[in-house]
C-alpha cells in the first residue's frame, strides 16, 4: 500500500479538500524533510508525527487545516517581502484581541499581518552560535526565547512564529529572520547525539559537583583533569569575535562563590541563547585553563566534549535544594510591573557625588553609575544602527559599549537586563534616565514585538554602525557618544541628500564635529577581560561627565520659526523708551516703525536664544533671489541671510568682510542644486530679528490694540551675523582644499581622505552646474572701487523675460595680465607667469546686473580675482568695449565690461610677487570726516544709534526707506549718516555695535553748521567687523569746555560732555497735551477742530550751566526733567495729576531777584501769586539741591556766531565789549552728579 493511502486509512479526511491537503503535506515533508536510506518511510513517520501536532494545536483531533499550507524556508525568505505572524491555536476572537493589545502596548504602530502558513525543519547551528531553521531548500535564521539544546539537529514545527524580512538598504547578509514564540513541537524522539546524556554520560553527571567544590580546583590547576559543576547562571557576557575567534564568558555562582566559564568551541557557541541568569544547569568535562588577557587568571573552560544539561536536577550533597528548571520553562517569575529596577550595588547613592577635580571644563560635572536591573518594553527605536532605544516611553537604553547583536530590538519587545548601569543626564538631548549596558550586562528579550518590521530608514543611515565602531576605536565616553548619535539624526533630516552624497556619510561627520567641539581625547585603553570577568567591576561607563552647557544643534527653519515667536512674547510697551507715555502719536508711530532684538548663541555672550549653545551646520552660498545681497547660509530645511566678517590679511591684520569664494558654494540659476560649497559649522553667531512696522496708533495706552497696525507685509528680516573664526570645516570644497594647499595648512575639521577627494572632485567634474571638464577662458583682475547695488532701469536682454528695473552695481578693477585659454576650469588655483605677461596695466568696469549681481557680498576692493567664463575660447568676451571720441578729443573712460550670469569669479589669496600692491584708496576716521573739506568722502566708524526715518512701502512691499546711523571713532566724535534705501536692496547688519565702511558718501554741512553725510546712488555699506560682548563698548563722547566748544572752529563736534555748574533755571515748563494736535488738554483739547480724548504729560526745561570757561543754555525734555527736579516717581506722578485741571504751567526764575511767574490755563493767561504749586516749583528750581554740579551728555543745536557786541550803559557812558555767547546745547544723557 502506497504512503498516501495509508495515510488516508489513518486520519480519515472528512472532505475531499482535506484529502489533497493531506497529500500535498505528505509530499511536502518528503521533499524538504526526507533522507536517510528509506526516504518514504521517514517521510511518512514524519508527516503522522506532524499532522497529530497539527490538529492538536489546531484544537479539533478529527479535522485538519486546510486554509493553512507549508511553506518552505527558501519561499518565505524570497516572497514574504512584509512582516507578519502565524499562530495555528488561534481563533478569530483570539487573534483580534492580540492585536488590540499589541497596538496599545506600543502607540501609532500597526499589529504584524496574519499569514496561514506551516513551518517545518531542523533547527541547525549557524556561524558564530547562531541558531537556523533548514529545510532542503534553505536556511534562514532563527531567534528563540528559551531555547534548548537538544532542540539542535531535530525535525520541529513552529506553531507560532513571526517572520520580519530585513531593509533592503541593510547589510545584512539573511533577507530576515525568524521569531519563535514559545517552544516548538518536536517531530522526532531521537536527540542529537552528543547533546544530550548517554548511557555512558550518567557517570559524568554522577560525579558533578558544585560551584564551592570546584573552586579548589580551579585554584590547583592539574593538567590533563576534566570536571563536571553544576550552579546557577550569575552573569553572561555577550558573544565578541576578536581576531577571527568568537567566543562568551558567563558564570556559575553558588550562594557567594562565583566561577567564571570561557566557551569559545563553535559546536558550544550555540549555547550562548540557551543561558539565562538565575537558570540551573550542569556543565560537563571542563577544564582550568590561563587566560593570558586577564592578568594570568585561571578560568573554566569549555572542551569539545563538554555538554550543558538545563535540565538538571541531581543536587550536590553540600547544596541546597532548588527547583529544576526545564528547558521549556519560561522566566515567568519576573512581575509583570512596566518598571522593575532592582540596584545590585550596595554603595551608597552616588548621584550627588563632588564634581571632578580634574575636570577644567566650566559646567562638566564627573558622576558615578549605578548597577541594577531592569524589565520592560522598546517603544521607539532611535537609531539601530548607533544601538538606541527607547524604554516605557521614559527611559533611554545604549547599547553601544556592546557588540551588536545579530536581531536588533524592534519596539514593542519585551527585555530584561541585568547588570546593567543607569545613568542621569548624560546627554540633554536624550531621555534623562539613560540604562546603559556594557560587557558584564546580559540582555535577554521575554517576548518579542507584534507591531512593525524591520527598522525603517529614518533609524538607519549609509554609514549604519559607523559609531558605535568610532566608540570602540577611540573610546569616547558616554556623553560625547551620545551627543554625537543625536547630531547624527539631525543632521540626516536636516542636510540635502546632495549635500550628503558630495560629503561623507553622516555619522562621520558627526563624529568629526564632535570631536572638534569636545576635543580628541579618549579614556584610553578599554581592558574588555577585566570588564568582564573582575568581581570588582570596572568599566567606561562605571564614571560619566554631566555638561549642562554642551552645544545644541538648530536647523535653519526651526530658527527662523522660533526666532518670530521671539517677538510674540514681546509688548509694543517695552520697544519704547522710559518716557513712552509722555509721546505724541506721531512719536510713537514713528519709534516703533523700526525695532531690533538680537540675540546670542552662547548664553556666556550675552541675551541668548536658548539656556545652551547654539550650533548650525549648513553650506554658505550666495544669494538666491536678485533682490537680496547678503550671503546665505543652507540646509536641506530652510535658508538664512548671513553677515559674514573674515580677518582681512593672513597675519591676522584686523578683521573685514568676506572676500574668500572658497567658502562659497554657488547656487545655480533658476536651479536648486547646491555645487562647490563647504559644509561647515557655526559655532558662534548673532542672530538678528528686525521688525518693520506702518501704525497708526493714537496714544501709549493703545498699544495692545492690533488693529492700528495698518501695513503686516514684510514686517520681519532675520538674518545671522557671524565670523569666519568661529567657523569649523566639516567637509571642504575642492576650492578650499586648493586654498589650504596654498596656505600650507590642513584644517584639523576638513582632512578628506585622498580618495574620498577624488570622488568628490569627479562628481563636480559631472556636475550640470559645474563643467570643469569643459574649455574656458580667464583674466585676473584687482576690484579697485565697488558701487552700491541698485534697481535700475537696464535693457533687459533677450535671455531675459521683461524689462523693468532689474538690480546692478558695478566694480572698477584694474586687468592684471591678458586673457587667457584653458582646457579646464582653473578656478582659484595658483596664479601663473602667462596670466601677468602685459606690462602696463588697464582698467576695465564690470558691470553686474541680474543674476550675476549675486556676486555683490564677496567683491571686496583691494582683493585679487580670477574671472573665468566656462565653455568658451573666443579672449574677445573679456575685452571690454570702449566709445569712440571724435578727431581731436581724447576720451577719460574706462572699457565697460558686461559680466554674464554663468561667469564666475574665484578669489586669488596668493597672487604672483610681479602684482604689485597699488595704494587703496584712503579711508577716513569720523573725526578726519568731521574736519575736512571733501565732498566725497570714504570713511569707516562704529555705529552707535540707528533710527528709522520717512517709513513708506517701497516696490518690494518693505517699510525701510529711511535710516539715520550716528558713527562715532575712538576719540567719541560723532557724525549722522542719512540712507535712503528707497531704490536699494536693504543692507543687513547696521546695528548699534558694528563697525561700517561707508565709500562714496556725500559730506554735507546743515544750515546750523553740523556736518553730516548723505547717501548716493554709487554709494556702498561694507560691514567691516562685529560688535559683541567681547568687543569695547562704543567710546564715551569726548569731554567738552563750554568756551571752548563756542568756537567757530569747534562747532563740528555735535555730541560732547560737559562738567559743570547748574546755575539756575531760565524756563520750565509742564503741560498736558493732546496727542493728536499738541493742544493743550484739560478736559478735553484745547482746539475746537480736534475731538480727540487722549492727552499726554510733557515737560522741558531751559538751564544755565558753567563750567568756568564759559556758559551754555541747556535744554531738557521729558524724563530727564524728573532727574533734573530730584523727584520720585511718586512726586512725579503727584504733580502731574495736580496739573490735570491748569493744564500747562509756565515757571520763568530768570535769576533769585527777578521773578516772573505766569500760569496759563485752558483759555487764558492768569497771575496767581498764591498758587502752591507755582510757588513750588519756583523754590524748587531755585533750591541747592536742584543747583548742583553735573555731568551731561549733550548735543549742539546751532551754529552761532563765535562773538557779538554787547553794549552796557553806566552813568552816562556807553561801554561796548565783545562777548562769546552762551552755547546752545540739547541734553541727551543726565550722569550723577558727583565728579
Amino acid at each position: 500500500m502506497e504512503p498516501e493511502q495509508r495515510l488516508l486509512e489513518l486520519f480519515k479526511p472528512r472532505s475531499d479538500a482535506e484529502s489533497v491537503w493531506l497529500k500535498n503535506f505528505f509530499t511536502f515533508v518528503a521533499e524538504h524533510l526526507s533522507c536517510g536510506p528509506a526516504p518514504s518511510q521517514k517521510a511518512e513517520s514524519l508527516t503522522v508525527s506532524a499532522v497529530q501536532s497539527v490538529q492538536e494545536k489546531f484544537g479539533s483531533a478529527h479535522s485538519l487545516p486546510v486554509s493553512y499550507r507549508p511553506l518552505s524556508v527558501s519561499e518565505l525568505v524570497s516572497q514574504q517581502h512584509l512582516s507578519c505572524v502565524s499562530n495555528l491555536s488561534w481563533s478569530t476572537n483570539q487573534h483580534r484581541a492580540w492585536v488590540r493589545e499589541a497596538e496599545l502596548s506600543v502607540p501609532e504602530q500597526t499589529a504584524l499581518r496574519r499569514v496561514n502558513l506551516l513551518l517545518i525543519g531542523r533547527l541547525t547551528e549557524g556561524r558564530d552560535g547562531q541558531w537556523r531553521l533548514m529545510d532542503s531548500s534553505g536556511s534562514v535564521q532563527c531567534e528563540c526565547l528559551s531555547p534548548c539544546p537538544r532542540w539542535l539537529h531535530r525535525p520541529v514545527f513552529l506553531r507560532h512564529w513571526n517572520y520580519i524580512p530585513h531593509d533592503a538598504a541593510g547589510r545584512d547578509k539573511d533577507r530576515g529572520h525568524l521569531e519563535l514564540i514559545g517552544p516548538p513541537v518536536l517531530l522526532s524522539s531521537h536527540a542529537a547525539q552528543g547533546l544530550a546524556a548517554g548511557p555512558g554520560q550518567e557517570a559524568g553527571l554522577s560525579g558533578a559537583v558544585g560551584v564551592r567544590e570546584a573552586l579548589s580546583f580551579l585554584q590547583n590547576r592539574v593538567k590533563g583533569q576534566r570536571m563536571s559543576v553544576c550552579g546557577e547562571v550569575g552573569w553572561v557576557c555577550p558573544l565578541l569575535v576578536v581576531s577571527g575567534i568568537s567566543f562568551f564568558c558567563w558564570s556559575l555562582t553558588e550562594d557567594d562563590v562565583t566561577l567564571p566559564v570561557l566557551v569559545k568551541e563553535s559546536r558550544q557557541l550555540p549555547w550562548f541563547p540557551c543561558l539565562r541568569v538565575g537558570l540551573r544547569v550542569c556543565v560537563t568535562a571542563l577544564r582550568v585553563c590561563v587566560l593570558r588577557g586577564w592578568r594570568g587568571n585561571n578560568i573554566l573552560c569549555v572542551t569539545e566534549r563538554s555538554e550543558l544539561h538545563t535540565d538538571y536536577t541531581h543536587t550536590p550533597a553540600h547544596c541546597d535544594t532548588h527547583t529544576p528548571a526545564h528547558c521549556d520553562t519560561h522566566l515567568d517569575s519576573q512581575p509583570d510591573t512596566p518598571l522593575l529596577m532592582m540596584s545590585h550595588d550596595d554603595r551608597t547613592d552616588c548621584e550627588g557625588a563632588e564634581p571632578d577635580k580634574d575636570s577644567g571644563q566650566s559646567g562638566v560635572r564627573m558622576k558615578t553609575s549605578r548597577v541594577i536591573s531592569y524589565q520592560g518594553t522598546v517603544t521607539e527605536v532611535v537609531s539601530e544602527g548607533a544601538g538606541l532605544y527607547v524604554m516605557d516611553g521614559r527611559v533611554g537604553l545604549c547599547l553601544a559599549y556592546q557588540p551588536r547583536g545579530r536581531r536588533s530590538l524592534r519596539a514593542g519587545d519585551r527585555v530584561e537586563l541585568r547588570h546593567v548601569h543607569v545613568l542621569l543626564r548624560p546627554c540633554p538631548d536624550l531621555p534623562p534616565s539613560m540604562l546603559c549596558a556594557c560587557l558584564r550586562t546580559s540582555l535577554t528579550v521575554t517576548a518579542f514585538s507584534g507591531v512593525g518590521g524591520a527598522s525603517s530608514s529614518s533609524t538607519r543611515c549609509p554609514g549604519d554602525g559607523a559609531l558605535p565602531r568610532l566608540l570602540l576605536q577611540t573610546n569616547r565616553n558616554l556623553s560625547d557618544y551620545l551627543w554625537a548619535c543625536h547630531l547624527s539624526s539631525r543632521l540626516a533630516q536636516s542636510l540635502v541628500p546632495a549635500v550628503l552624497r558630495q560629503q561623507q556619510c553622516v555619522c562621520l561627520l558627526s563624529w568629526r564635529l564632535m570631536e572638534t567641539l569636545r576635543g580628541q581625547r579618549g579614556q584610553g585603553h578599554r581592558d574588555i577581560y577585566s570588564e568582564m570577568l573582575e568581581e570588582s567591576h570596572t568599566c567606561p561607563l562605571t564614571q560619566y561627565s554631566v555638561d549642562s552647557s554642551v552645544h545644541q544643534y538648530i536647523s535653519v527653519s526651526e530658527l527662523l520659526v522660533s526666532l518670530q515667536d521671539v517677538w510674540s512674547t514681546m509688548s509694543l510697551q517695552s520697544l519704547l523708551s522710559s518716557d513712552g507715555p509722555s509721546l505724541t502719536r506721531s512719536q510713537i508711530n514713528a519709534a516703533l516703525s523700526w525695532s531690533c532684538r538680537t540675540l546670542t548663541s552662547d548664553p556666556k555672550d550675552g541675551d541668548a536664544h536658548r539656556r545652551r549653545p547654539l550650533l548650525l551646520v549648513g553650506v554658505l552660498q550666495l544669494p538666491s533671489q536678485t533682490s537680496d545681497v547678503a550671503l546665505q547660509l543652507s540646509d536641506g530645511s530652510g535658508v538664512v541671510s548671513c553677515v559674514v566678517t573674515e580677518t582681512s590679511h593672513p597675519d591676522g591684520g584686523g578683521q573685514g568682510a568676506l572676500f574668500n569664494t572658497a567658502w562659497i558654494g554657488s547656487l545655480a540659476w533658476r536651479r536648486t542644486q547646491l555645487h562647490g560649497g563647504c559644509l561647515v559649522c557655526v559655532q558662534r553667531f548673532t542672530m538678528v530679528t528686525e521688525r518693520f512696522l506702518q501704525s497708526e496708533f493714537p496714544s501709549f495706552q493703545h498699544l495692545d490694540q492690533d488693529k492700528f497696525i495698518t501695513h503686516t507685509l514684510c514686517r520681519y528680516r532675520v538674518y545671522l551675523q557671524f565670523s569666519l573664526d568661529n567657523v569649523h570645516i566639516l567637509s571642504p570644497s575642492v576650492a578650499m582644499e586648493t586654498h589650504l594647499s596654498q596656505k600650507g595648512e590642513e584644517s584639523a575639521g576638513g582632512r578628506v581622505e585622498t580618495s574620498e577627494r577624488k570622488r568628490r572632485r569627479t562628481d563636480e567634474d559631472e556636475s550640470p552646474v559645474t563643467v570643469t571638464t569643459r574649455p574656458c577662458v580667464s583674466m585676473v583682475i584687482r576690484v579697485e572701487q565697488k558701487e552700491g547695488g541698485a534697481w535700475k532701469n537696464l535693457w533687459a536682454g533677450p535671455s531675459e523675460e521683461k524689462a523693468g528695473l532689474r538690480l546692478s552695481f558695478s566694480v572698477r578693477a584694474s586687468v592684471i595680465g591678458p586673457v587667457v585659454s584653458w582646457g579646464w576650469d582653473p578656478k582659484n588655483g595658483p596664479m601663473t607667469e602667462r596670466e601677468t605677461e602685459r606690462e602696463g596695466r588697464s582698467e576695465v568696469l564690470l558691470v553686474f546686473s541680474g543674476s550675476s549681481t549675486r556676486w555683490f557680498p564677496v567683491l571686496q576692493p583691494g582683493s585679487f580675482y580670477r574671472l573665468v567664463v566656462v565653455s568658451c575660447q573666443d579672449p574677445s568676451v573679456l575685452i571690454g568695449s570702449e566709445l569712440s571720441g571724435r578727431r581731436g578729443a581724447e576720451l577719460h573712460m574706462d572699457s565697460n565690461l558686461q559680466v554674464g550670469s554663468d561667469w564666475r569669479l574665484h578669489t586669488l589669496t596668493r597672487p604672483l610677487h610681479t602684482c604689485t600692491q597699488t595704494v587703496p584708496p584712503s579711508v577716513l576716521s569720523v573725526s578726519q570726516v568731521l574736519d575736512c573739506r571733501s565732498e566725497l568722502v570714504c570713511f569707516q566708524g562704529l555705529v552707535s544709534e540707528r533710527i528709522s526715518l520717512n517709513d513708506r512701502t517701497n516696490r518690494a512691499g518693505h517699510t525701510y526707506t529711511g535710516v539715520r546711523l550716528t558713527m562715532c571713532d575712538q576719540t567719541g566724535r560723532s557724525l549722522q549718516v542719512y540712507l535712503d534705501l528707497s531704490h536699494t536692496p536693504y543692507p543687513p547688519g547696521l546695528l548699534p555695535g558694528n563697525t561700517l565702511l561707508l565709500s562714496a558718501f556725500q559730506r554735507r554741512v546743515s544750515r546750523a553748521g553740523n556736518v553730516y553725510c548723505t547717501f548716493l546712488p554709487v554709494s556702498c555699506i561694507t560691514v567691516l567687523s562685529l560688535g559683541d560682548s567681547s568687543w569695547p563698548r562704543p567710546p564715551p563722547p569726548p569731554i567738552m569746555h563750554l568756551g571752548v566748544w563756542a568756537q567757530r572752529e569747534q562747532q563740528s563736534c555735535s555730541v560732547g560732555r560737559v562738567k559743570g555748574h547748574l546755575v539756575c533755571f531760565l524756563v520750565l515748563e509742564l503741560q498736558w497735551s493732546c496727542s493728536l494736535c499738541d493742544s493743550v488738554y484739560t478736559q478735553s483739547c484745547s482746539s475746537s477742530g480736534c475731538r480727540s480724548t487722549w492727552s499726554v504729560f510733557q515737560s522741558k526745561a531751559k538751564v544755565v550751566v558753567d563750567d568756568g570757561s564759559g556758559e551754555a543754555h541747556v535744554w531738557f525734555s521729558g524724563v530727564l526733567i524728573r532727574s533734573l527736579l530730584g523727584l520720585a516717581a511718586a512726586q512725579w506722578e503727584g504733580l502731574q495729576r495736580a496739573l490735570r485741571v491748569k493744564g500747562h504751567v509756565r515757571v520763568c526764575p530768570w535769576g533769585r531777584s527777578l521773578v516772573s511767574i505766569t500760569c496759563l490755563s485752558l483759555s487764558q493767561v492768569t497771575d496767581d501769586p498764591d498758587d502752591l504749586i507755582l510757588h513750588f516749583l519756583f523754590c524748587l528750581c531755585s533750591s541747592d539741591v536742584v543747583c548742583r554740579p553735573v555731568l551731561l551728555t549733550c548735543r549742539n543745536r546751532t551754529n552761532q556766531r563765535a562773538e557779538e557786541l554787547k553794549t552796557f550803559t553806566r552813568a552816562n557812558r556807553d561801554f561796548v565789549t565783545r562777548l562769546v555767547r552762551p552755547v546752545q546745547l540739547t541734553c541727551l544723557h543726565l550722569h550723577s552728579s558727583s565728579f
